[in-house]
Parts: C-alpha cells; sequence; structure tokens
C-alpha cells in the first residue's frame, strides 16, 4: 500500500509539473525518476526481506525436523537397546532342550499336508511337551498327511534362533515351502484357543497361496461349539479333580484380547458353573475378566488355598510370570499377600490328551470336508 501511494504522489507531481509548462518538462522528469528509483528501492528492500524471512523460516524448519529425526532415532535406539536387555534377560531362563523339539520343517511333504500352526513359545521343554504333542497325536491319526509346523509369532522365532540356533518356519516359509513341494491338498489346523485376530490372519495369509495348492482347509480352534466347551470344561476339571475339595479355588489363567472374540472366557466360565463346578473360576492377563474380577469373585467364598494353572495351550512366559512369578502383580503374589496358600500348576493345556484330541477332531472334520 505504501508503494502504491508513492506511485500516486509521483503520478500526480508529474501531471502539475507538466500542465504548468515552460521548463517543467526536466524537473518532471527528474521527480519522477527520483520517485520510480524510490519504488524500485523500497520494493526491493521489501522482497530482501521477505526472502530472508523465509530462509529464516526454512531454517528453523531445518532445525526442528532435525531435531525430531534425532528424538526419533534416540527412542528407537532406546527400545532396541531395553528390547535387547530383555531378551537377553530371558535368554538366562533355563527352558529346557531345544534339540528335543521336532520343528517339522523338512521337505519330501508329498501330496499331502497338515500344517500345524501355532503362537508359538521360546520355552523349549514346553513347547515340545504341548505343540510338539498336539503335532504328534496328529501325526499318529492321520498317516496319509505329513504333518509340518508353522509359527505367527515371529518375535518368537528370532529369540528361538537366536539363543538354540533352531530357525522354526513363520507362516509364511511354511506355506511357501509347502507350494515348493508340490502339495495338492492342504490342511491348516491352528492349536489357537478361539476364533479371533490371530485365526482370521492365518486365513488371510494362506489366502495369497491359494493358488499354488488343489485344495485348501482350515480346522476350527479349540473353542469353537458348544460341545467344545463342555469338552474342555471337562478335561480341565478332571485334571485338577485332587485338588477340588471344598477349601481350594482352582483359577484358570487366559491370555485375554480386547476382540469380540475374549467371550470365551466368560463362556467357559459359565460352562463350569452351570455344569457344578462352583470353585473353579476363568481370568485373564490382558482383559476380562481380570485378575481383580476373580480375586473378588474368590473372596466371597471360605477358601484356604488357591490352584493356579493357565488356559493357555502351552506355560510360557505368561504361565511362568504374570502367573507364577515372584515380583508384585503377579497371580501368585496377589494371592499370597491376600493370605491364601498358593499352588501353581506349570503345564499347558497341549499336555492335556484330552484337550489334543478336541484338535484331532476338527482336523479329521476339515478333512472331511475335502471330498464333500
Amino acid at each position: 500500500m505504501k508503494n502504491l501511494k508513492l506511485i500516486l504522489a509521483a503520478m500526480t507531481a508529474l501531471c502539475v509539473m507538466t500542465a504548468c509548462g515552460g521548463n517543467t518538462d526536466s524537473t518532471a522528469e527528474t521527480s519522477a525518476e527520483t520517485a520510480s528509483e524510490t519504488v524500485q528501492a523500497e520494493e526491493t528492500e521489501a522482497e530482501e526481506a521477505q526472502a530472508s524471512e523465509e530462509t529464516s523460516a526454512e531454517e528453523v524448519a531445518e532445525e526442528n525436523s532435525s531435531s525430531e529425526e534425532a528424538e526419533l532415532q534416540d527412542f528407537i535406539r532406546k527400545q532396541q537397546e531395553e528390547s535387547q536387555r530383555n531378551s537377553e534377560d530371558e535368554e538366562n531362563y533355563n527352558t529346557g532342550d531345544a534339540s528335543l523339539d521336532n520343528i517339522r520343517n523338512q521337505d519330501e511333504i508329498g501330496e499331502n499336508e497338515l500344517l500345524a500352526v501355532s503362537f508359538g513359545t521360546s520355552f523349549n521343554d514346553s513347547r515340545r511337551l504341548t505343540i510338539g504333542a498336539i503335532e504328534n497325536d496328529l501325526e499318529t491319526a492321520f498317516p496319509d498327511y505329513s504333518v509340518r509346523r508353522g509359527f505367527t509369532a515371529n518375535i518368537v522365532i528370532d529369540h528361538v534362533q537366536r539363543r538354540d540356533g533352531i530357525l522354526i518356519d513363520d507362516l509364511n516359509a511354511a506355506l511357501q515351502r509347502a507350494a515348493d513341494n508340490g502339495v495338492k491338498n492342504l490342511v491348516i489346523q491352528p492349536t489357537h484357543l478361539m476364533n479371533g485376530l490371530e485365526y482370521d490372519e492365518i486365513v488371510d495369509t494362506a489366502a495369497n497361496y491359494s493358488d499354488a495348492f488343489d485344495k485348501v482347509v482350515f480346522g476350527a480352534p479349540l473353542l469353537t461349539s458348544d460341545d467344545d466347551f463342555d469338552r474342555v470344561a471337562k478335561a480341565i476339571t478332571d485334571w485338577t479333580s485332587e485338588y477340588d475339595d471344598g477349601e481350594t479355588a482352582i483359577c484358570f489363567m487366559g491370555h485375554g484380547t480386547e476382540a469380540d472374540s475374549n467371550s470365551v472366557y466368560s463362556k467357559m466360565q459359565d460352562t463350569l458353573t452351570n455344569m457344578g463346578f462352583a470353585n473353579y473360576y476363568v481370568g485373564t492377563v490382558e482383559a476380562s475378566p481380570s485378575l481383580d474380577d476373580v480375586l473378588a469373585k474368590v473372596k466371597e467364598g471360605n477358601y484356604k488355598r488357591v490352584v493356579l494353572e493357565p488356559l493357555m495351550v502351552v506355560a510360557g512366559d505368561h504361565a511362568n510370570n504374570d502367573m507364577a512369578g515372584d515380583e508384585d502383580g503377579s497371580w501368585k503374589t496377589t494371592f499370597e499377600n491376600e493370605g491364601y496358600e498358593v499352588v501353581c500348576l506349570l503345564r499347558g493345556l497341549g499336555e492335556n490328551e484330552a484337550i489334543r484330541q478336541i484338535y484331532v477332531d476338527h482336523a479329521q472334520a476339515a478333512i472331511d470336508s475335502l471330498n464333500s
């Protein structure tokens, strides 16, 4: 606006001088030139000031960006260091001899494969006694199928490889191995507890390889039908019947999830209650019913002792630490602080023969569907 006023003033002065006639032309031209030079100078100054401001803004933005990038890199570095420390701490656990476990990643599969897909665990003995036992039962039940293994937890795979030098196939590697071996009929049997997010991920991943096989079918997770709930309830109560003396609360700890499939835990509680097992309680580590919910229910009874057992296929990190650990906040210490005698049964559901039979039956139903 200031430059515009100067231009208008210069033009007005020129007009006035021109109207006066005589020797005013030279003066008018000089004044106009002076005004024009002033305008140009101010415009140049303004442009330089704007450029300076833009340069400063860019420098500030670059400095902020560099600072944010440095903070992000520092955060990532600290996370990696913490992860490494945690891994080193875990590697100090004596979890058994990894070489005793058949990781089932052999080739020469043949036309029929039964792929047992599990989340996985780095606890070697538990992996062999649970997941390995399920795989062995599947192999015995279906001699026409080559049983192979796939884990969905790459963090477990990496841990076992780093610590024990053993590489277990993840789901993609297992599916690619099946494709490379010319498998025609692929049966995928998850050892998961429920039809939740992980099960959906298995189905979605397998869909990427569907063109490699003639037929692909899926067995159901452990807790799918009402009959499954009844059979699991009978299996775990028969397993712990020696503790059900009226003075002992028998508490099963599941993992828990934010997904709708978390309802399997409350349904299992209802199943146990409806079957007359009043001293049995079901809770989860990461969802509901929580430890506090289970503790409140137990405190309503006249119990002297509490038995804790994982409602999980394996007895891994959650069972050994969140359930049976000596740290504050574990299920064990929480019940002990309330004055109860606590007994921890560190065994996964996969160690129970009746539970393994359910997986075999689900795989049988999947195989039967191949011919339907």
